[in-house]
């Protein structure tokens, strides 16, 4: 049995729809259950293809909903509240996890840094510790469809199509509260910030077995081919989104070297994950009712092809941030810091035509001019997390 010091402390990101909240409901499903077999290591990327139920059974959880609606987070709350009381199977184990489950709503919005600071005062001074870290919560401009780019592309590549697409128009230019690009500060300067200026220190605090976890929320979209260093905030950009989870695969990777050469302390890991393709609210709003239907048709349809990067449903999207969440540190992958390519994994969520869940792999690949962009880019990041600390009167963490 867990003590309260080695119960996890989840801060999930955009909880309280889409992704964010089938992360949340898999989570408990997992826990609830004696055995998670979410945490099983095996796919052919572990280490060691076993079963083991070791360190990945746990009498609690605190589940921390990170929401720009206070009320939308309180309605998310009772939601995971009955959604876990109809898991209960009164096994003993059950009831014990759902006496010692505690689910709380911290709200944020990710185009305000001070709120950002005031979240991780919040978390800093309730809980003792953190021990995952699941950064799922962005924004993407999208404001439109080019239906010619759209019909063109679904003539050529149908899975791609549904897959990547390249046919949303987004808005160029936009500034948040802060004066900042708003689609970098929301997708990269703030997710950052949540680690490495906020809760850096009480992630280390945590001394579970497996370690903490920052799990980065990625995308399929996430390319290299429009970045342009020079314009790192990305207002200048008409592919702002893609440009900006490119950098969030980034510095996640850097962040995951520099924690594993650290052998002074328990490693904490920054793992990359790709949901895959699921209906979310970002699609939605663009389309109207019929268009939505086509939409999942269309969807349904590619993964009846063959397209294993289509759960569509939240809860299986869910199921590689869970899988990192619990699986043993040993079955983790380490990537080699010498290699000049590359470099180490995004782990996808996957699912066979039947809508069968599983998780692989991606490749993540690395350049020379990469490494570049990245350093350039934590030396921005730097400057503008000190200034907006000083501006505050808070001491800037180390």
């Amino acid at each position: 049995m867990s003590t309260p010091s080695s119960r996890p402390i989840v801060v999930v990101t955009g909880a309280n729809s889409g992704v964010g909240l089938g992360i949340c409901q898999r989570l408990l499903v997992q826990l609830i259950s004696e055995s998670a077999t979410d945490a099983q290591p095996h796919y052919d990327f572990h280490v060691q293809k076993t079963t083991t139920t070791d360190d990945v059974s746990f009498d609690g959880l605190t589940l921390i909903l990170a929401c720009r609606s206070r009320q939308r987070g309180e309605a998310a709350r009772d939601k995971l509240y009955q959604f876990a009381d109809e898991q209960v199977r009164y096994d003993g184990h059950a009831e014990t996890f759902r006496k010692h489950l505690t689910i709380v709503v911290h709200t944020v919005d990710l185009s305000r840094i001070q709120t950002v600071f005031r979240f991780a005062d919040e978390v800093t001074t309730t809980y003792p510790y953190v021990s995952h870290l699941i950064c799922n919560a962005g924004v993407a401009p999208f404001v439109s469809i080019n239906w010619f780019l759209a019909i063109k592309q679904l003539a050529t590549d149908w899975v791609d199509a549904v897959t990547a697409p390249i046919y949303y128009t987004q808005e160029v230019g936009q500034v948040s509260q802060d004066g900042l690009g708003w689609v970098w500060q929301c997708n990269v300067l703030d997710t950052m910030s949540w680690y490495f200026r906020t809760l850096k220190s009480h992630l280390a605090k945590c001394q579970m077995s497996t370690g903490p976890r920052v799990i980065w929320m990625s995308s399929h979209e996430s390319s290299p081919v429009y970045y342009d260093p020079t314009d790192w905030q990305l207002t200048k950009s008409a592919h702002s989104y893609e440009s900006s989870k490119f950098q969030m695969d980034l510095i996640a990777h850097h962040l995951d070297q520099a924690s594993l050469q650290d052998s002074d302390k328990l490693p904490t890991r920054h793992l990359i994950v790709l949901p895959g393709v699921a209906g979310t609210n970002i699609a939605n709003a663009l389309l109207g009712t019929f268009s939505s239907m086509c939409m999942y048709l269309a969807f349904y349809l590619a993964r009846f092809l063959g397209s294993p990067y289509h759960p569509i449903a939240a809860f299986k999207a869910a199921i590689s941030a869970v899988h990192l969440c619990l699986v043993p540190s040993k079955e983790l992958d380490i990537s080699d810091p010498t290699a000049t390519n590359e470099v180490g994994f995004r782990y996808v969520s996957e699912c066979d035509r039947w809508g069968k869940e599983r998780v692989g792999t991606m490749k993540l690949t690395r350049s020379k001019e990469h490494n570049k962009q990245c350093n350039d880019l934590l030396d921005h990041c730097e400057r503008l997390l000190t200034a907006f600390c000083e501006a505050e009167g808070r001491p800037v963490p180390s």
